[in-house]
């Protein structure tokens, strides 16, 4: 790509949560790995909703029985095991989700340690990669939208959060809600936890109400908020279906950019 972003010193361990569906969190999970990977970091992308959206986005076999997520936190299977490579971009490996998540709320419940189990095999297998000089420079984990335990889990192994946010009325409501679960999760269980990123997605300039629901979002969270705003855009929509991310589909289209530019912004704060 004719130059590269900075790599973090340690690895930076993302959340991506929002516990409204629709709002472009997974979209912005792959994506934004996606730009990353392409200059250079590499990436480490755990897919913890069911429905195995960034499994999907990122060409990755999740079907039914797949070995994945649900193996690691369940069973307590090393993510060594588990990872697949994503082979439209190198640089990002994937720990699949499959439909087998789906009674993993239910099965979490009466295990020991049931809000730190994924936190548990992350923090070992980081560790083990690290000292083979095999370092990740970012993991994202895509939640599903839920605040269950799923995401709990997610919450509690991440270091920061990164929040799609939809630039509508309803988007700011779920947010309130979306933050007082990560206080919690901060009190009882990872007081390290950071709402470092927020990212306006499904931006649409001409509207008034996007205006003011970004004003509002600044007003609120400064520095936070990435100066890139995702725009509305087919190609977005569209990359999924054919397995891939907007930035492997349609390189030059405005969702593509937008995202590269995001995770520019992301790369340059280098919070570690």
């Amino acid at each position: 790509m004719g130059r590269e972003f900075p790599l973090p010193a340690q690895t930076r361990v993302f959340v991506v949560a929002n516990q409204k569906g629709g709002f472009g969190k997974t979209t912005t999970t792959v994506n934004v790995a996606a730009g990353l990977a392409l200059y250079g970091a590499k990436i480490l992308v755990i897919d913890l909703d069911p429905q195995g959206n960034a499994s999907t986005a990122l060409g990755i076999e999740h079907a039914e029985g797949t070995p994945g997520v649900y193996e690691a936190i369940i069973e307590g299977e090393p993510l060594s095991k588990l990872i697949q490579p994503c082979a439209e971009h190198p640089g990002i490996q994937v720990i699949p989700a499959t439909i087998d998540l789906a009674g993993a709320e239910i099965e979490l419940v009466s295990l020991v340690a049931r809000e730190s189990r994924l936190k548990s095999v992350l923090e070992a297998f980081l560790a083990e990669t690290e000292a083979a000089g095999e370092k990740y420079d970012y993991v994202f984990i895509d939640c599903p939208p839920s605040l269950g335990l799923l995401t709990v889990n997610a919450l509690t192994a991440a270091r920061e959060v990164l929040v799609p946010i939809q630039s509508e009325y309803y988007a700011l409501e779920g947010l309130s809600q979306l933050l007082r679960h990560i206080d919690m999760v901060k009190s009882h269980l990872n007081p390290g936890l950071d709402v470092s990123t927020i990212l306006l997605t499904m931006y649409d300039a001409r509207t008034k109400l996007a205006g003011e629901v970004a004003a509002e979002v600044r007003g609120h969270f400064k520095d936070a908020v990435l100066r890139t705003a995702v725009p509305r855009s087919v190609r977005i929509s569209e990359a999924p279906s054919h397995g891939q991310t907007v930035l492997a589909y349609d390189p030059a289209s405005a969702g593509a950019l937008s995202y590269l530019e995001a995770s520019r912004e992301i790369a340059m704060r280098n919070n570690a």
